[in-house]
């Protein structure tokens, strides 16, 4: 697939022609699917079942919960992912602490197909509560061993965790894969153009303030991570 063939529907998540099912519910680029299963397979041989927590993510599924968050409807987290008192915070400030954690819908990496977010089946019981949180990934944590293989053979199969460091944007997500052959081509047709025409939905909440710092907002949490956080 070239950078040409990308359509701004697929860009922002308003497309699903490019997408294959994995399985279950989750969809994937369809040239991302047999990467992914030979970077399964590699960690089975480790011992690790590796599953997709959550991969292609819609625009209308982004937006609600944006304005989920936005409206007070879902919590507001800190950079530790404890509850915010958002009657506290300004509308620029809301709208900071929602980017920690979620993506501007139209804007997040999960639009593409080409990421993922992972954890270890085999790792935890049946009932067991996934949250998607840095301290299950850290030492002592259910996915540490899973956190370590991936630093160590991920880029093997083409993959990569763009927000394995905390570089002042978007907080870390040890369990964020993505696919760099093909992300990398979404990345490039990110600017400020495409991020101003997503605007254009007044249906988004906070949409003033987003539009009030729009370009701290790319800066920090839309374009692509400086490559020294990369894992």
């Amino acid at each position: 697939m070239v950078a040409e063939q990308i359509s701004e529907d697929m860009m922002a998540g308003r497309c699903e022609a490019h997408l294959c099912p994995l399985e279950g519910n989750v969809l994937l680029h369809r040239d991302v699917i047999e990467p992914f299963r030979q970077l399964r397979a590699a960690a089975a041989e480790a011992g690790l079942d590796l599953q997709i927590a959550s991969g292609f993510r819609s625009y209308d599924r982004q937006l609600a919960i944006w304005n989920a968050k936005a409206g007070g409807r879902r919590p507001l987290l800190d950079s530790d992912g404890q509850p915010l008192d958002a009657s506290q915070l300004s509308d620029e400030d809301k709208v900071l602490a929602i980017l920690r954690w979620s993506a501007l819908p139209g804007c997040s990496r999960h639009h593409w197909g080409t990421d993922m977010d992972v954890w270890d089946r085999a790792a935890v019981s049946e009932t067991y509560p996934l949250q998607l949180l840095p301290g299950e990934y850290a030492p002592g944590g259910p996915f540490y061993r899973l956190s370590r293989w991936l630093e160590e053979h991920a880029d093997a199969f083409g993959f990569y965790r763009p927000y394995a460091r905390d570089g002042g944007g978007v907080a870390p997500e040890p369990w964020h894969l993505s696919y760099r052959p093909l992300a990398s081509q979404f990345e490039h047709q990110l600017d400020g153009a495409f991020v101003r025409k997503l605007l254009d939905n007044e249906g988004l909440e906070l949409r003033g303030a987003v539009l009030a710092s729009l370009d701290e907002i790319s800066a920090r949490f839309i374009l692509p991570p400086p490559r020294e956080t990369y894992e």
